[in-house]
């Protein structure tokens, strides 16, 4: 699922160069529950986003699904991602305009779907995230925890084998945020969906099956 070999990420900021990650070697296979940890500025973000095809590192190599990703231009990274991750993301990035549905249906719009299946999907996840009756609410007609929901209901859209979570419960109060973690969960163990979840929070992290430790921009 996810090879990363000798990946380095450098940015350069005024005349200092800063090394974000340090010789990253990990592997996580497809199915896996994966918790990323580690202090502000350890590199964790910067993992992610490299994982998430988002950022390409400065040097090494990412496999995903045995293709080399780091070898792909702009246009192929943009297919890639679309096909194979999905976003939640602390903040829910919803379109204030779309209701439940239509936020969940959007990136199946841009991927050309035909309405009759984008209409028949998005019933499916909206039963999946226990929105079925919120379809047609606008996120400011939501809770922060159903609005999350809605993110990753969006996130499911498209049916990809890697979730990435970017501490999903960081805007929701401890009832909300155990109820958006089990559904994770849910989604990891029913439907082999690899679940890669960042999170400062430890009683979280340590629910995965593996907790990877970054520290000034190195595993352990």
């Amino acid at each position: 699922m996810i090879q990363l070999e000798h990946i380095h990420r450098y940015f350069q900021v005024g005349e200092q160069s800063i090394h974000a990650l340090n010789d990253i070697n990990l592997t996580i296979k497809q199915g896996e529950y994966v918790s990323i940890m580690g202090p502000s500025g350890s590199g964790k973000s910067t993992l992610l986003n490299v994982i998430a095809l988002l950022d390409q590192p400065s040097s090494g190599r990412y496999l995903l699904n045995d293709q080399d990703v780091t070898q792909l231009n702009d246009e192929q990274l943009a297919r890639v991602r679309r096909e194979n991750i999905g976003f939640v993301f602390q903040f829910f990035h919803l379109i204030p305009r779309l209701s439940a549905a239509e936020n969940i249906e959007m990136p199946m719009v841009l991927a050309g779907i035909a309405a009759k299946e984008r209409k028949q999907r998005v019933a499916e996840v909206l039963k999946a995230v226990s929105l079925a009756d919120r379809a047609d609410h606008r996120p400011d007609q939501l809770s922060g925890g159903q609005m999350q929901r809605v993110a990753i209901a969006r996130a499911m859209i498209m049916r990809p084998g890697l979730l990435l979570a970017d501490e999903p419960t960081g805007n929701l109060d401890s009832q909300s945020g155990r109820e958006i973690i089990e559904l994770l969960e849910s989604l990891n163990q029913q439907q082999d969906m690899t679940l890669l979840m960042i999170t400062h929070d430890k009683s979280i992290g340590q629910r995965a099956e593996r907790c990877i430790r970054i520290i000034d921009g190195q595993v352990s």
